[in-house]
């Protein structure tokens, strides 16, 4: 377990943003039991810190503590998944409302290159993480135009449960980049033209197009993830 040496004062965020971004990072993997003496002899901090970071992750739902049997890194049931997609599409619809009012020409010049590097055929595992970054930063900065800070933030805590999920399916599926390369052609062709319909139809400040375009992309997306899950079960 990699995990850096923390010296600056507030203790209890660092920890946080650490165990975090250690979790979605697959550090620690779905289920994985989290022992909280490791973590804070790893992290060269008391053991005071660390209990409250992860109290605060399981109040987000990323960590489970369930008693008499340890601390865990959460897991996701179907339901849980199902639901999450579905309040994801309310939230990026939500958001295209607001942003095609205050969209800002910068911002749409950034949605632009992130649309280039999304191009970029995927080869490995290193250019699968490239388009998974570039991915991610597209769909936040839809969120972000919308110029609301509390949606950001309900934004970021589904995307995080929506990450275990594609952690837990990627392990059983043995990743996206084993996957035959003409299907996995296919598939991010299919991404592709989903993320320029949304684009194209924020750059024209065109609404129903836009959140059509959305309902579509995050639709196929939740049934795709859903078909894997199931395909494991």
């Amino acid at each position: 377990m990699k995990l850096r040496r923390l010296t600056r004062k507030r203790a209890t965020d660092e920890v946080y943003e650490t165990l975090r971004d250690a979790i979605l990072n697959r550090v620690f993997k779905p289920g994985e039991r989290l022992q909280v003496d490791e973590i804070a002899d790893r992290l060269g901090v008391s053991l005071t810190p660390v209990r409250h970071a992860i109290q605060q992750l399981a109040t987000e739902g990323l960590i489970e503590i369930k008693p008499r049997s340890g601390t865990f890194v959460a897991t996701l049931s179907i339901e849980d998944i199902e639901a999450t997609f579905d309040v994801r599409i309310a939230l990026e619809c939500l958001a295209a409302e607001k942003a095609v009012e205050h969209l800002r020409p910068a911002e749409l010049q950034k949605l632009e290159e992130l649309l280039e590097v999304l191009r970029r055929p995927v080869t490995n595992g290193e250019t699968l993480r490239r388009h998974e970054k570039a991915n991610s930063e597209l769909h936040l900065l839809l969120i972000e135009a919308a110029g609301n800070r509390r949606l950001i933030e309900i934004y970021k805590g589904l995307n995080a449960h929506l990450t275990i999920a594609r952690i837990h399916a990627a392990e059983q599926h043995a990743g996206e980049e084993q996957a035959p390369a003409q299907e996995r052609a296919r598939r991010f062709a299919v991404e592709q033209a989903e993320h320029d319909a949304i684009v194209g139809a924020l750059r024209d400040r065109d609404l129903p197009r836009m959140q059509a375009a959305v309902r579509a992309h995050i639709g196929r997306a939740k049934q795709s993830l859903m078909d894997a899950w199931k395909s494991q079960s």
